[in-house]
């Protein structure tokens, strides 16, 4: 640009203007890196937000005093108290430890299935992008779990393997597999007619080395975003799975299960159903914040 003020009749301030335009294209944007939108804005209040539940559930022997399993001799169903904070359930349980022992399980299924998932979906895009067959194989496959609502997928399944964790960690894990099958598959494809892509082909790269070299590190960041939605997703189906009797079994306590039976014992204690249903919400709304930022970044970047 500073060839310009060389040229006749050329305007100083358009110049500057130019100059000043040159250097903000130049400039790297804060926003463009994932790291950095999760630390302004509701990317922040999305980590703080599921920081704080992970955080309250980890510590939950240290924040309550009573066991999630034992029965307190002569408190049935009692509201809100400094002794009881969401009051006892129907067995004499006290509910806000119920709540915070709830929250690990539902964590250790969520980062647990969430992964496994995400790892076998894009193992299998990864293969169906290189191998033709392979390719007809998966897209049927994830078109005939995909065909079928996840509640409806959890009945069929659980009644083959029982409920319980490992029936809702098996599917999270498999309606997660044909998400990010197609997210890798697709994103590989499009990132291979990129024209730095085709340079290295010409050169005699082969296909495994581009992929590992060129096309993966491309698509981390889509997958970034699509593993903290997954996450909100993994909440809600182990709390829909638990709430229908299919998940997490008694006595262990799980969000969705706590959620069940707060309904049958809302005239008695009203306040059952506000702790489990405002971590689940929490944890939702975390997710799903820290995947909006996420997402905004991949797009400015």
């Amino acid at each position: 640009m500073s060839d310009l003020t060389t040229l006749p009749g050329t305007d100083p301030a358009v110049t500057a203007g130019a100059d000043a335009v040159e250097t903000a294209d130049r400039a790297p944007n804060p926003s463009r890196s994932p790291l950095q939108a999760l630390r302004r804005g509701q990317g922040l209040a999305g980590v703080v937000l599921v920081a704080v539940i992970a955080i309250a559930g980890l510590a939950a022997g240290v924040l309550t005093k009573y066991d999630p399993l034992t029965q307190i001799p002569g408190a049935n169903l009692l509201g809100p108290s400094s002794e009881h904070w969401l009051g006892t359930d129907s067995v004499n349980r006290d509910v806000f430890s119920r709540v915070l022992f709830g929250v690990r399980i539902d964590l250790f299924i969520a980062f647990t299935a969430v992964p496994l998932g995400a790892l076998a979906g894009a193992l299998t895009g990864l293969l169906a992008s290189v191998n033709t067959i392979a390719d007809v194989i998966t897209q049927r496959l994830f078109d005939l779990i995909l065909a079928f609502p996840a509640l409806i997928f959890a009945i069929a399944l659980t009644a083959v393997t029982g409920p319980g964790v490992q029936a809702v960690i098996v599917v999270i894990v498999a309606a997660e597999i044909p998400i990010f099958g197609r997210q890798i598959r697709t994103a590989i494809l499009a990132v291979r007619e990129q024209p730095f892509v085709e340079a290295a082909e010409v050169i005699g790269a082969g296909t495994w080395w581009t992929l590992r070299k060129h096309v993966l590190p491309n698509v981390i960041e889509p997958l970034a975003v699509q593993l903290a939605l997954s996450l909100s997703l993994a909440v809600f189906i182990e709390g829909a799975m638990s709430f229908i009797g299919i998940g997490v079994r008694p006595p262990d306590p799980s969000l969705g299960s706590l959620i069940s039976e707060s309904i049958r014992n809302l005239d008695a204690n009203p306040a059952y159903a506000i702790g489990p249903l405002l971590v689940v919400s929490g944890l939702t709304l975390g997710f799903l914040l820290i995947a909006q930022a996420l997402g905004r970044a991949r797009r400015i970047g």
